[in-house]
């Protein structure tokens, strides 16, 4: 998420193009490696050899190896076409032209995404992806991994935002006319695992509260463009083995604030592209260990591109041991 994030933010600053692509049945390219023996399908099968198997000479869905498959052909043909991938993504490939013009390609399972500078030598690309594979040309991205994709190409501005994910999510657990609150997690909540049930009855009623659900949806929204969830969405997920009501009551809060701010999205393009840290971290707010948290967001072209909170491995004794422990984290 964090390289889609800082290729978006770099097409923003640098007013690139965005062409966007899909691989039909993207497993079934992949070649195998290894000897795969499949029974013969249900209405496949031939007369007089019922009790035959079929040997597999390609990949097919539900492989244990068809992902790994898949990568290692796409990575041969990236390759061939002399594209680097690079050291800290191996999904993200990139190519720089004799004219200093470069395009970047970012493969997420089937989904791709074809970033450069000339709209003809990304269309080559797709031709010689075409020869290969069936793809479908889905033009200028508008929507990725279910954030739609903005673009106010005159102010050089690119927004990403989840708002129908949202509608999607409060209307699965109800909270789509819940009152909206204009902060993640207040002070007043203080969670331990002391609040969690602990009589047959208690633990019952919870058992009929969607809690994990819950919270698995609001992660998928931290990770991809709200890092304003992030602590509340971490000190919730604390608590997913043994929840108790004051626990889902927090739930019920952050999903209210979601209510409130779903047109909320990411905004890149308004600053240099450079990467700019901000770290913080707490003194011994963990109830329950007396850790601390630490906390960074790293931005770029005035966008976040990457963000994290979350409890410290040690417990720190002063707090400026828990700030320096919280700095390490946001370098590394």
């Amino acid at each position: 998420m964090s390289s889609l994030r800082v290729v978006l933010g770099l097409a923003a600053s640098l007013n690139l193009e965005i062409e966007q692509l899909d691989v039909k049945t993207a497993f079934l390219h992949g070649d195998l490696e290894e000897e795969i023996y499949m029974e013969q399908p249900e209405g496949f099968k031939v007369k007089g050899k019922e009790d035959l198997v079929c040997r597999l000479k390609k990949s097919l869905y539900g492989l244990k190896q068809a992902p790994r498959q898949w990568y290692k052909k796409f990575d041969s043909f990236m390759i061939e076409h002399r594209y680097q991938r690079t050291t800290s993504d191996h999904c993200v490939f990139v190519k720089r032209f004799d004219d200093g013009e470069f395009i970047i390609l970012l493969l997420y399972v089937d989904d791709m995404l074809i970033v450069g500078q000339n709209s003809d030598k990304i269309s080559k690309l797709k031709k010689e992806l075409s020869k290969s594979f069936a793809m479908k040309d889905l033009g200028p991205a508008k929507r990725i991994l279910g954030m739609s994709i903005s673009r106010d190409r005159k102010n050089r501005k690119l927004r990403l935002s989840q708002e129908s994910y949202f509608e999607k999510v409060l209307k699965r657990f109800n909270m789509d006319k819940a009152k909206r609150v204009s902060t993640p997690f207040p002070s007043h909540f203080k969670l331990s695992s002391k609040q969690s049930p602990t009589c047959k009855k208690e633990k019952e009623n919870m058992a009929m509260v969607p809690y994990s659900s819950a919270v698995g949806s609001l992660m998928y929204a931290m990770i991809c463009t709200r890092p304003d969830i992030t602590h509340a969405v971490g000190v919730v997920s604390r608590f997913l083995s043994k929840p108790g009501r004051e626990h889902w009551n927090a739930v019920k809060w952050i999903l209210r604030y979601l209510r409130g701010t779903s047109k909320m999205s990411l905004c890149f393009g308004g600053g240099k592209p450079e990467l700019i840290g901000y770290t913080d971290a707490d003194m011994a707010g963990d109830l329950d260990s007396r850790k601390s948290t630490s906390g960074y967001l790293i931005t770029f072209s005035g966008g976040a591109v990457s963000w994290q909170s979350k409890l410290q491995k040690c417990v720190a004794l002063s707090t400026t041991e828990a700030e320096f422990i919280a700095a390490t984290e946001a370098c590394k």
